[in-house]
């Protein structure tokens, strides 16, 4: 009679500490961030802009054609709003994958890797690191970096797939 009870108490347990939810925060943060590569994709730089605070900043971290190492700064993402909403031949597509999110009252950094494809064709891949604040209810991103690189990338088998 003990050993029936002891193993339901036991899935039970197991059950729930393998359910354990994502907080309303940390799934408004990730589809904030989902929105922006969903308007990437659909050329719709105002559904894009939606997902920024009003003042941003953007960062680059790159080796150049001759390996010297090159950081390039935005302090306005006017300029990559406007290559998203500009008429193209191919889709963009970003596909991210292994989302880590940190949350701190107010401020949020989501880091995650990324493989970007211009059509169905590679380009690059790298990290993006997002800066986020909460305010009026909703997370913004006030801040992005990301680095970007040709080789060396650990693309998930799905995603190379979904682009072939």
């Amino acid at each position: 009679m003990r050993f029936p009870i002891l193993l339901i108490l036991l899935s039970g347990t197991l059950t729930v500490s393998t359910t354990i939810a994502q907080s309303p925060d940390h799934a408004a943060i990730e589809a904030n961030i989902r929105q922006v590569f969903a308007g990437m994709e659909k050329g719709d730089s105002v559904m894009v802009h939606q997902s920024f605070s009003k003042q941003v900043t953007m960062a680059t971290v790159k080796t150049n054609k001759e390996g010297k190492l090159e950081l390039a700064m935005e302090s306005s993402i006017g300029p990559w709003l406007a290559s998203i909403g500009t008429p193209h031949a191919d889709k963009y597509y970003e596909e991210i994958w292994g989302i880590k999110t940190s949350i701190d009252g107010a401020f949020a950094q989501v880091w995650c890797d990324y493989a970007f494809y211009i059509g169905n064709k590679f380009h690059h891949c790298g990290v993006d690191a997002f800066q986020l604040s909460k305010d009026s209810g909703s997370w913004k991103i006030f801040h992005v970096a990301d680095t970007r690189r040709t080789t060396a990338c650990d693309v998930p088998a799905g995603i190379q797939a979904k682009h072939k």
